[in-house]
């Protein structure tokens, strides 16, 4: 089986548990481009959460390099111009807010350029959030919201036991989960967004539009929100560190996070070492 595109988790994935890259990891990826294989990171943040990445992998302002963001809501290469487009509509988020409100849960709701939160007290997550991504937030209140927003997706986000309980107790009607991809990215996130977004019909609607098969997709990932693109990529693979969901769907298993799993599964499947 000859691999033409990996699709890369970043979180728990690519980088170590203190956000960094390794060498062996880079290396790994730079062999596998100057190969021609696609090398696509697969991401819940925005394009700006990643620019630092894409360019230590040789990746960045690219016409024909392609990065998947909020999950699948956006597919675009990484000269930011968007190749496929699932966001949410207004009345969409109007609901997705009232929800976290009746809950009482923290919300926001994510444009390609910043976050937006109708809580007066912001959420340490929202603000942990927009460090990490680099998106700058904004207060707004329901009302300031517009229409003309492009929203990528919504947001629940609380203490884990919080958002466990509203799970537990079904506090989330079962018209949510009919409408909208749910998936919980993090212990603290609950994210809500366009039923056509997620990482596997992404990568699907990807490789569709530069003619790779299914059979030829790897795709490495760790958590609840990586299941699509596991399940859908020809070679699924967990890491070390995963889920046991996605240990559980994956066709095979690498190293962890903090051991370089993700050049270790290049080495062995697409550079055959």
């Amino acid at each position: 089986m000859t691999i033409k595109l990996v699709a890369i988790d970043i979180d728990g994935t690519l980088v170590t548990d203190d956000k960094q890259l390794t060498t062996e990891t880079i290396e790994a990826i730079n062999q596998a481009t100057e190969q021609g294989v696609k090398v696509v990171l697969c991401t819940g943040r925005p394009l700006n959460g990643v620019q630092d990445y894409l360019k230590k992998l040789g990746l960045d302002n690219q016409a024909e390099s392609y990065v998947i963001t909020f999950n699948g809501s956006l597919v675009q290469n990484t000269n930011g111009d968007i190749i496929v487009r699932h966001t949410v509509s207004f009345n969409d988020y109007l609901d997705m807010e009232l929800l976290a409100r009746k809950i009482g849960l923290h919300f926001h709701a994510e444009t390609d350029q910043f976050i937006y939160t109708a809580n007066r007290d912001i959420s340490p997550y929202s603000i942990a959030e927009s460090f990490l991504v680099r998106t700058p937030i904004k207060y707004r209140t329901v009302e300031e919201m517009t229409p003309a927003l492009s929203i990528s997706k919504g947001m629940i986000i609380d203490d884990p036991e919080l958002i466990s309980k509203a799970l537990d107790e079904k506090a989330v009607p079962t018209d949510f989960f009919n409408r909208f991809y749910i998936v919980r990215s993090e212990p603290y996130f609950l994210e809500l967004m366009n039923k056509d977004a997620s990482k596997g019909n992404a990568i699907r609607d990807l490789a569709a539009q530069l003619d790779i098969k299914q059979e030829e997709i790897m795709a490495l990932g760790d958590q609840e929100n990586d299941l699509t693109m596991i399940d859908y990529a020809g070679l699924g693979v967990a890491m070390g560190n995963a889920i046991n969901e996605v240990k559980e769907h994956a066709d095979q298993m690498t190293l962890t996070n903090q051991e370089n799993g993700v050049a270790a599964a290049i080495n062995q499947y697409v550079l055959n070492k």
